[in-house]
């Protein structure tokens, strides 16, 4: 069941006004399900936009940002909470424990960083969680393609290639996360499997 999703995307706002847009399109969507937000704490970029979005629908928003960020990201000071951790690598497995399910909008490097190292504990077996990229205006196919070459040349078995949800409108893409969202007790038992 999805009641929470992580978002992940950029703390810049790209060239293109669009990103912003699908980003205030998917709060809205996840306001409508009644689904919370969890994502990286910044009021600047995307972030920003889809925090801003939330709250102003009416949403619960929950922020997690490292302290050597607080300043560089500009801590957001209007969030339902906002966790305030060590390092990066605390930020990455809070959110991910306080989501069941998450997209990656448009973004950089920390972006992809939070993408794929939550693709890789989903190999590992430490979650179950669906993944999915909401792909805007085609912004990432050229990373399909690179995840296409790796599974073609015997790096990523097909099997985790297509672990990845994806769809262009954020409508959809939440409509995927649902179906593919475990239920209460499968997530229980992953979890057991994680502690073991």
């Amino acid at each position: 069941m999805l009641k929470s999703i992580c978002v992940y995307c950029g703390a810049s706002m790209g060239k293109d006004e669009i990103h912003a847009d699908v980003a205030r399109q998917l709060a809205q969507e996840m306001v409508n399900e009644n689904i919370s937000l969890v994502y990286g704490g910044a009021h600047i970029g995307l972030m920003g936009v889809i925090a801003d979005e939330m709250l102003r629908l009416g949403g619960e928003v929950t922020g997690i940002i490292p302290k050597n960020l607080l300043e560089k990201e500009v801590a957001h000071d209007s969030l339902t909470r906002l966790y305030i951790v060590k390092d990066m690598h605390e930020r990455k497995a809070m959110m991910a424990d306080l989501a069941d399910g998450f997209i990656a909008l448009s973004g950089g490097m920390g972006t992809l960083d939070e993408l794929f190292e939550t693709i890789t504990w989903g190999m590992q077996g430490l979650h179950e969680k669906p993944v999915g990229i909401l792909n805007v205006n085609g912004f990432y196919d050229s990373l399909f393609g690179l995840i296409s070459h790796l599974s073609e040349q015997g790096f990523v078995q097909p099997r985790y290639a297509d672990l990845l949800l994806t769809a262009s409108e954020p409508k959809a893409l939440l409509a995927k996360l649902r179906q593919a969202a475990p239920s209460d007790e499968m997530e229980s038992k992953a979890y057991a499997r994680f502690l073991i």
